[in-house]
């Protein structure tokens, strides 16, 4: 990965279909889920739209065409999850990070350059994470962002403003590596410095068309480490 000539402090990672590459189970999860909320599933296209980045709630909302109130979400939210779990538990095979992931962590971690995850995901999820990957071993888990209830959902700025000041840094002193095209927006409109999209699910070609997106990776083995130390200042 070619980096440019700005200077960059730390660096953000979205997490589902970024660190790990669960797309697939979100959207079989999901789809199963949604035929409960409506009388029929998810299409690929509305998921394309309204569930990659977004809160369950704003998917919710969608689903049943009206505002729900906050019983109805954190029991819709609970039922879809614990459907994504059980999936995530039984694909063994598959339940690991990303190609190339844990060594370009123990690399930011080698050379103290900051790091943090923003995730959508809510925080059975987040411990569920924490706990399969052991990603304590890589992250502060406190600085972890992720949908507390409170937080607008991707496209929105929010997640990556407040993940930017967890870390200390500007959002302009930041990479963010994300793989949907509504996180990839919420990079953009948060003023992160440099946005990487990572080849999980979309192709090269979509990613190429979006100017937000600077870089583009087929996984993490693809990140130049010398020429990203060579353009990130250190932080004292």
């Amino acid at each position: 990965m070619s980096i440019d000539n700005k200077k960059y402090k730390g660096v953000i990672f979205d997490f589902n279909g970024t660190l790990f590459w669960d797309s697939k189970m979100h959207l079989e999860a999901w789809r199963e889920y949604s035929k409960t909320l409506r009388d029929h599933a998810f299409t690929n296209e509305e998921m394309q739209k309204y569930m990659f980045g977004r809160t369950n709630e704003d998917i919710i909302k969608y689903l049943i065409g009206k505002q729900p109130d906050k019983a109805l979400v954190e029991k819709c939210q609970n039922e879809k999850e614990a459907v994504y779990r059980e999936m995530c538990r039984k694909d063994k095979e598959n339940f690991k990070l990303a190609k190339g992931a844990e060594a370009f962590l123990d690399f930011l971690c080698e050379n103290n350059i900051p790091h943090t995850i923003a995730t959508m995901s809510e925080e059975n999820n987040v411990k569920f994470f924490i706990e399969g990957f052991k990603l304590d071993r890589w992250f502060d888990t406190d600085k972890i962002v992720y949908d507390n209830g409170q937080i607008k959902g991707k496209p929105e700025p929010d997640i990556y403003l407040i993940a930017a000041k967890n870390l200390g840094l500007k959002p302009e002193d930041c990479i963010v590596v994300e793989d949907a095209v509504s996180g990839i927006e919420s990079a953009k409109r948060a003023g992160i410095g440099k946005i990487v999209a990572i080849e999980s699910m979309e192709t090269r070609e979509l990613y190429e068309t979006i100017p937000a997106v600077d870089e583009i990776i087929a996984d993490f083995d693809d990140f130049d480490r010398d020429c990203l130390l060579n353009n990130l200042y250190k932080v004292s």
